[in-house]
């Protein structure tokens, strides 16, 4: 059937010849090894950053005397609490761009010229 453009219904085109299998590249032991290197990257710093910004809320609930602690001026332990999440997620991206320079991105390459030489 075609459209009113005249060109052919996608949906009754089927996959594109040479398509590649993702089932079979996802059961592939390069693919395995990358998602568990990302595996192993993410799941640890996503805990410790939670638990990170829970220990800054739960002070902030519970421990108002603490946070109210004066370090400089009007600049109190909680105001500092609060920039250092900031640059806790600044230093969380570098840290994973890094990461991902040296033990993911050479990996995904390697996967992705593997699948595009299979076309």
């Amino acid at each position: 059937m075609s459209t009113p453009l005249g060109k052919s219904d996608p949906a009754e085109a089927g996959p594109p010849t040479g398509s590649t299998d993702w089932a079979e590249a996802q059961a592939e032991p390069e693919f395995q090894e990358l998602r568990r290197r990302l595996r192993r990257f993410i799941f640890p710093v996503s805990a410790l950053f939670l638990a990170w910004y829970l220990l800054y809320v739960l002070l902030a609930s519970y421990a108002p005397a603490f946070m109210s602690i004066k370090v400089a001026g009007n600049i109190n332990i909680g105001l500092v609490f609060g920039l250092l999440q900031f640059v806790s997620t600044f230093a969380i991206t570098a840290w994973y761009v890094r990461f991902a320079d040296k033990r993911v991105d050479p990996l995904a390459g390697n996967i992705r010229e593997k699948l595009e030489e299979d076309k």
